[in-house]
Order: structure tokens, then C-alpha cells, then sequence
């Protein structure tokens, strides 16, 4: 896992000194999450209690605070590039169950053929585990040659979770969010996330002149007051680059300003 994460950082490296849109990179990045069925994510997903998989996802472009989200979706094979099309050809910001399904065909956006061969578990899960609530999500923030930002989250949910259960993956200003001056992506137990304010509260608190560290800390706190746990991923216009979680672990990696790779899991 850890050598795929770098293969995808070092790959939005190259697109960024190449001048790619942070929009366009924090999309590709996400998409190689889904895809892989490392993460509990795209084909990583587990079905719900109604025994099928259901999606969550939202893209955000800071210099435009323009979002697409799509929830609850089945079927499709990376729902962050659903999230992309909603918010480039639809004057909205979310698309949810079989409305957004329909909206991805007509897109004519991959779907899965075969759900029961596609789907697998991720790495670190077993099968008697899907039925209980662990989670996972997968993200990616992303700050380019231009100082634009975006940010980018996808999941496919708290295994066990009823049919219809959306968390904060796919709410703006909760799993992401990004500005002029802050890109963020949460993961962790969506309904504390929610509950705690998310990545916005963040992002209101340094506009209001806290520190990043301290930010981030208060929001975090405040999901583990609620017995919840969380992470973020966070980068700034100025290029600050943070990473901490309150949970067992983190699954992460980045790229600083000076070109350095790093890579981590649970340490």
C-alpha cells in the first residue's frame, strides 16, 4: 500500500511542476484510490446491511468555491468523477441514489458490470469484519503553480451501514472543503464529523486567526468529546502541509514545496 500512495504522489508531483489544475489532480489522485481496491473506497467498498454498495463522494475548486457531491450511488466505477460532472454541468451541488446514477449513464461514466466479481476488501479488512462499523475514506488536497486549491473525498461508507446512510464524505463544509486559502479533506466516523463542524470549522477558524495546528486540534477534539474518531488532510495557500488523526492510524502521504516525498501508515 504504502508503494502504490507513493506512486501516486509522486505522480501529482509531476502533474503539478507540468502546471495541471489542482482540480485535475486531486480527481486523478482520488480516482487511483477507487480504482485500486486498497481503500475503503470505489471497488474497496463493502455493501450495506441490503447486502449492495453504495457511494459517497465531493470535489471542491477553491478559486471558484464551485462542488460537486454525489451520495448513496451504485454502480459506478469512480463516483469522484461523477462529483466532477455534477458540479461542472449541473447548477447543482449534490446528486444522491438513483438520480445520481442516472445522471452519471447520461454522462456516459464507467459503471460496474459485474458488482459481485469487482468489489473486494481492502487492505487490513476481513470478511468477518464487514458487518461491523469500522470505515474509511480516501482524499486527496492538492495546491498548484497558479496558488489555486481543491480538494477531493471518496468513500464507500461504515461497513454495516443501513441502506441510504450518507456521512460526511460527500457534504461540503463537512468531508471537504477548499477556499482561497485552505484545501481539506476529512476521514473518520462521518456522523462525529458532521456533528463536530468538519473541515469548514477549520477552515473558519483560521480565518478568524488561529494557527493551523490549533485548528485542526479544536476539530478534532471535538469529534473525540462525541466518542467519534477523524483525520485531515490539509494544505494551505503558503504551503503548509498537515496530516494529523485522533484514530489507531492514518494511511497517508504528500509532496512539500521542495519536492520531498513522504509516505506513512500508522506510525
Amino acid at each position: 500500500m504504502e508503494d502504490h500512495l507513493r506512486e501516486l504522489t509522486t505522480e501529482g508531483k509531476s502533474k503539478l511542476v507540468a502546471g495541471a489544475s489542482a482540480l485535475d489532480v486531486v480527481e486523478v489522485a482520488v480516482t487511483g484510490m477507487e480504482s485500486s481496491g486498497l481503500y475503503v473506497a470505489g471497488r474497496g467498498s463493502a455493501p450495506n446491511t441490503a447486502g449492495y454498495v453504495e457511494l459517497d463522494a465531493s470535489i471542491m475548486d477553491g478559486a471558484t468555491r464551485e462542488a460537486g457531491a454525489v451520495a448513496a450511488i451504485v454502480g459506478v466505477t469512480n463516483p469522484i468523477s461523477v462529483a466532477r460532472c455534477v458540479m461542472e454541468k449541473t447548477p447543482h451541488v449534490m446528486l444522491a441514489g438513483n438520480g445520481a446514477l442516472a445522471f452519471a449513464r447520461e454522462q456516459g461514466l464507467e459503471e460496474v458490470s459485474d458488482p459481485e466479481s469487482y468489489y473486494v476488501l481492502p487492505v487490513g479488512v476481513y470478511e468477518n469484519e464487514i458487518y461491523e462499523q469500522k470505515h474509511g475514506t480516501v482524499g486527496a488536497v492538492a495546491l498548484d503553480r497558479s496558488g489555486s486549491m481543491a480538494a477531493a473525498t471518496s468513500t464507500g461508507g461504515t461497513f454495516g451501514k443501513l441502506e441510504g446512510r450518507v456521512g460526511d464524505s460527500p457534504m461540503i463544509g463537512a468531508g471537504t472543503w477548499a477556499d482561497d486559502d485552505i484545501a481539506i479533506s476529512c476521514t473518520g466516523t462521518g456522523e462525529h464529523i458532521i456533528r463536530a463542524g468538519g473541515a469548514v470549522s477549520i477552515a473558519c477558524k483560521m480565518k478568524a486567526g488561529m494557527k493551523l495546528d490549533a485548528a485542526i486540534g479544536e476539530m478534532l477534539d471535538e469529534v473525540k468529546r462525541l466518542d467519534g474518531e477523524a483525520g485531515v488532510i490539509v494544505v494551505t495557500r503558503t504551503g503548509d502541509i498537515a496530516m494529523p488523526y485522533n484514530s489507531a492510524g492514518m494511511k497517508r502521504a504528500s509532496v512539500s514545496a521542495d519536492g520531498t516525498v513522504s509516505v506513512a501508515t500508522f506510525e
